[in-house]
């Protein structure tokens, strides 16, 4: 039995611990929430035996082996390392952490206390993207030269968040997952060119141009307004997109095969969606764990610290862009 503390109780957490519950090795143990109430409340919704405001108190408990943090992205890294410093093992809500020099500290961290640690990029465990990973990998495209993928929804206050800037960076929040499936095919990029709207530090929107030595991904994201939110990849021998939403997706339709495939009738690969979407993720984990395992092969701390580098440097690229062309002013959504 695996036993897990809960840190966060906003809405992924709700989502993830009651995909959590379903599973027939794990139990939730404990959760942390910034507030006694919420924490209570969280509690009594899920049927956790134990609230804590307390984040000392829930990394002293013996009957927690696991943590899943889920708490504003800045304060990811110093939780994850006092989790780990505790003996705990971690799984942290993406991003990771708001640079890759940060993140590199959580993993440096893991390896000194011999403990599994991976960024929660269920993405990765998501059987549609599974099944489209081992057929690309095997040549249904040929070799991959171009990605295509956005996520642009407006944002919508809630709770203690009024603005988009209160949310964190768009790109970390949103767009990680764009970058993340161009990583993927395409590998870290040789070349960046990207451009976005930011309200004070933190960026709302953007695009930008990763160049491979194989081919290029154009990359979208938005907390203002909406874009498509299917993706694409593409080789030689054809082409397969993924509907809306990418990032979470059941179907996509495969252009490759057949000039009657390409052309007129795609094959369609579809895979329900098994709870919220985060049980193929945790089953994920919680075997890893199990078998002593510091890090999962499907999503490993090497994949996770080249698409926080490219991140870094697209934030970068955004800054130069804007400091030689006036910035577009956020829209009021208000």
């Amino acid at each position: 039995m695996l036993t897990w503390g809960i840190i966060g109780t906003g809405d992924i957490s709700e989502r993830l611990v009651a995909d959590l519950m379903t599973l027939p090795d794990a139990r939730v143990s404990a959760v942390w929430g910034r507030s006694a109430a919420r924490a209570d409340h969280f509690a009594r919704t899920h049927g956790i035996p134990v609230a804590t405001e307390s984040l000392d108190a829930l990394l002293a408990r013996d009957d927690v082996r696991v943590v899943y943090i889920a708490t504003p992205a800045h304060t990811h890294a110093d939780i994850a390392i006092e989790a780990l410093a505790a003996g705990k093992h971690v799984l942290i809500e993406k991003p990771i952490a708001g640079s890759a020099p940060e993140a590199e500290r959580i993993f440096a961290a893991a390896r000194a206390a011999r403990r599994f640690a991976m960024e929660a990029m269920w993405m990765r465990f998501n059987p549609l993207h599974v099944d489209l990973l081992d057929r690309i990998g095997a040549g249904l495209l040929g070799e991959v030269s171009s990605v295509r993928a956005s996520f642009g929804t407006p944002f919508h206050p809630r709770g203690r968040v009024r603005k988009p800037a209160d949310a964190g960076s768009a790109l970390r929040d949103r767009g990680i997952y764009a970058v993340t499936l161009s990583s993927w095919f395409l590998g870290e990029p040789m070349r960046i060119a990207a451009s976005g709207v930011f309200d004070g530090d933190v960026d709302t929107s953007g695009h930008t141009t990763l160049e491979s030595g194989s081919g290029f991904a154009h990359l979208s994201w938005s907390g203002t307004e909406f874009l498509d939110l299917s993706a694409s990849v593409a080789g030689a021998r054809g082409w397969v997109t993924i509907a809306p939403m990418f990032w979470a997706g059941t179907r996509a339709n495969v252009h490759a095969g057949s000039a009657e495939a390409i052309f007129g009738s795609p094959e369609v690969i579809e895979h329900p969606r098994l709870g919220n979407g985060y049980r193929p993720m945790l089953t994920a984990v919680a075997d890893a764990i199990q078998s002593g395992l510091l890090e999962h092969p499907w999503h490993t701390h090497a994949d996770t610290l080249a698409v926080s580098r490219s991140m870094d440097q697209i934030i970068s690229a955004m800054r130069s862009a804007q400091s030689v062309s006036p910035p577009r002013s956020v829209p009021n959504l208000y």
